[in-house]
């Protein structure tokens, strides 16, 4: 009798404890599956502390409300809290039953910016499910995330702490043309519904505006319309303007209880100064009421609509799809999904249109730092077709959620992040981004036209662009240098183009200059522009050598005399106006006669190359044989001669190689004989005008083409 009353005891108690037990079961599991995360984190892990984890029935129950604990967490962006939970199902080893544990988990780490850590969970999962691609994506962008971070673009993002409060501020758009009226998404304090959100655990959203004041300050926010047209009770979020301005498109996600409505688009035309008129619900589920479709994105002539959709037809979580208007029956087409080019089996969100075109969304399904990164698509040539998403980098993109990119410019724009705040908090807030200007700076170097080394001092430079000039002047080492004005601005800027003259009395005017862009240079650059003048005497040319007693050009192993002739032909290519005397002299060895008659006609060898083989106007080139007549000079620097003239004069000795000082080295010293001999052995140019004017030039005189016939 005892025995028996003893086992009734027992089996009472258990009787009370496993109601007990599926009391606080059943209502984790009412809050988890009605999606009210806020709450239901709290009565799940309530649930979860009245279970035994003894007895594989008990393990499974507490697993599950651990896990369910954990994404009612990873649902309210509380990552630190979701992992800890996500661990605690782990070691109940509810990955067995949900192998997703593994998945979320890692997502969570890498949110925290936990990659190492992230990269065991995501190896882990693919173990379990190695058919989900997501597991790869992971994988992969922890292994990358280091040479993300490492590979910043220069892009500049700041907390736009005028217009974010503590709570939701998401979704920037604006409505004019000049981008001054910014229309967002805020659960702060004000808002027409004044319930908390079970899902977010903020106040329902609406959409509120701010303007840019004349200071470039922004005003403090207030609900966008007056008339409660927009704003209800319900949730109203992502909103888009058509190009004008005139058509809004915004997400309502209705609040009625025991209904099972998904969200949807409406839109509203403008109605006088900032008001609108009554909102319509677009017909885009075709009858399925609890489809969500949301995050509107409009074409500038209202035309298309891209937005994001569980529909049935996608890829997996959520997709982008669009639909046209068809103005004749006043409807939307039945919409169409983007392609796998966009969507993945992870989630697609909060679609934007570039400037040029280009599609800017947000994915957790390709490879990024974590959380939802931002992308940009190329837009191709078929309807409503994108390709190539590229991901947009750090720092726009963090470890955090990352989205709903408003491009202003190519430079310019706002976005929302889930990052550290500067009050150290993770909330959604707007941010700004902006592209520094490229820093240019521009250094100028003047040499002698043919000898580099020569570098001029005293040169006037003169820069100019789009009506604006400035002038400087060149050093000793032939330079001038400019990167900042004295009012710290810059004298080269981006999206320019600039021309260079110079100028110096003793030389030649450089009518051509020089001309360089920033245009389509999207780094910084040290531009060195190299520029020559010509002085007003004569210019000494390459080496062009003849065989003994001959003047046919020499080629062998130690020149091409052809090519050293291409100084010539560049040389009149850069100076069109330019008509030049080519005169060849020879040593003083041999009988003044036939060398005046050699050098003629080594002259014209130069001459008939440049006219016949180079095409080059033969009026514009006068050859003269001067024989053994006109030594010319060198330098000479202690024993060593210079052939031209150095840019350090101290020391140096100008030395005219005359027979009678030649001939003095003939028996001492016989190299230097002959090599002064060979320097006397020279074609030269001089400049004879340089307002060369094919129109009015007198003909060549075509007996230059000949060769003087001597014995």
């Amino acid at each position: 009798m005892r025995h028996k009353f003893i086992l009734l005891i027992f089996f009472l108690g258990i009787y009370t404890l496993n109601h007990a037990q599926n009391k606080f079961i059943v209502e984790a599991d009412v809050y988890f599956s009605s999606e009210k995360y806020c709450e239901g984190a709290e009565k799940c892990s309530i649930a979860y502390s009245k279970l035994s984890s003894k007895g594989n029935q008990a393990k499974k129950q507490k697993g599950d409300m651990a896990y369910k604990t954990a994404e009612c967490y990873r649902y309210t962006d509380r990552f630190k809290e979701a992992n800890e939970w996500y661990e605690r199902a782990l070691l109940l080893d509810y990955q067995q039953i949900k192998p997703e544990v593994y998945y979320n988990n890692g997502e969570m780490l890498r949110m925290m910016g936990e990659f190492d850590k992230a990269l065991v969970s995501f190896d882990e999962y693919k173990k379990l499910v190695p058919a989900d691609v997501r597991g790869d994506v992971g994988i992969i962008s922890c292994k990358e995330s280091k040479s993300f971070i490492a590979n910043k673009t220069r892009h500049v993002v700041v907390n736009q702490s005028a217009i974010n409060k503590k709570e939701f501020d998401m979704a920037p758009s604006f409505t004019d043309s000049k981008e001054t009226k910014l229309y967002f998404g805020s659960s702060r304090a004000g808002s027409v519904g004044n319930n908390t959100d079970p899902i977010s655990c903020e106040n329902y959203m609406d959409i509120w505006v701010s303007d840019i004041d004349k200071k470039g300050n922004w005003t403090e926010p207030r609900l966008a319309d007056a008339s409660g047209k927009i704003n209800t009770e319900a949730h109203e979020g992502t909103v888009c303007f058509d190009g004008r301005g005139k058509v809004m498109f915004f997400t309502r996600c209705p609040n009625l209880k025991k209904q099972n409505l998904g969200c949807d688009i409406w839109m509203a035309q403008a109605e006088g100064k900032g008001e609108w008129g009554e909102p319509t619900k677009l017909k885009l589920k075709n009858g399925i009421d609890s489809i969500t479709v949301g995050h509107p994105c409009v074409t500038d002539d209202g035309k298309y609509l891209i937005f994001v959709s569980d529909m049935p037809g996608g890829y997996g979580g959520r997709d982008l799809w669009w639909s046209s208007y068809d103005k004749k029956n006043d409807t939307w087409t039945a919409p169409k999904n983007m392609g796998t080019e966009i969507n993945t089996p992870g989630n697609e969100l909060f679609p934007t249109l570039g400037k040029d075109g280009s599609l800017f969304f947000a994915t957790d399904g390709m490879l990024g730092l974590g959380g939802l990164d931002m992308f940009k698509a190329t837009k191709n040539s078929e309807e409503m077709k994108w390709e190539n998403p590229r991901n947009l980098g750090y720092p726009l993109n963090s470890e955090n959620n990352d989205y709903s990119l408003y491009e202003v410019s190519a430079k310019k724009g706002y976005f929302t992040s889930e990052r550290k705040d500067p009050n150290g908090k993770y909330n959604p807030d707007i941010y700004l981004y902006e592209i520094p200007p490229n820093l240019y700076d521009l250094k100028v170097i003047v040499s002698e036209l043919g000898n580099k080394s020569a570098k001029i001092e005293g040169v006037k430079v003169v820069v100019k662009t789009d009506g604006f000039s400035w002038e400087g002047t060149t050093n000793k080492q032939g330079s001038v240098y400019w990167d900042k004005k004295p009012s710290a601005d810059r004298y080269i800027n981006e999206e320019l183009s600039y021309n260079i003259t110079i100028s110096k009395g003793g030389y030649h005017e450089d009518k051509k200059g020089s001309q360089f862009t920033t245009v389509g240079i999207n780094y910084d650059q040290n531009f060195i522009i190299e520029m020559a003048l010509l002085p007003k005497k004569p210019i000494r040319l390459p080496e062009v050598r003849y065989p003994f007693d001959q003047w046919s050009l020499l080629v062998d192993s130690t020149i091409n005399s052809p090519d050293s002739l291409i100084f010539v032909y560049n040389l009149l290519k850069e100076y069109p106006g330019m008509v030049l005397e080519l005169s060849s002299h020879t040593d003083s060895r041999g009988k003044n006669d036939a060398n005046k008659r050699l050098a003629e006609n080594r002259a014209r060898a130069c001459y008939k190359y440049l006219i016949e083989e180079k095409g080059v106007d033969p009026r514009r080139i006068v050859p003269v044989g001067k024989g053994e007549e006109e030594p010319r000079s060198v330098w000479k620097r202690g024993e060593e001669f210079l052939a031209a003239q150095p840019a350090d004069m101290s020391g140096v000795e100008v030395i005219q190689l005359r027979e009678d000082y030649i001939n003095q080295f003939k028996k001492t010293n016989p190299k230097l004989f002959e090599q002064l001999h060979q320097l006397n052995r020279r074609t030269e140019g001089k400049v004879l005008t340089m307002e060369f004017n094919p129109d009015t030039a007198p003909a060549a005189n075509p007996g230059l083409l000949n060769f003087i016939k001597y014995k």
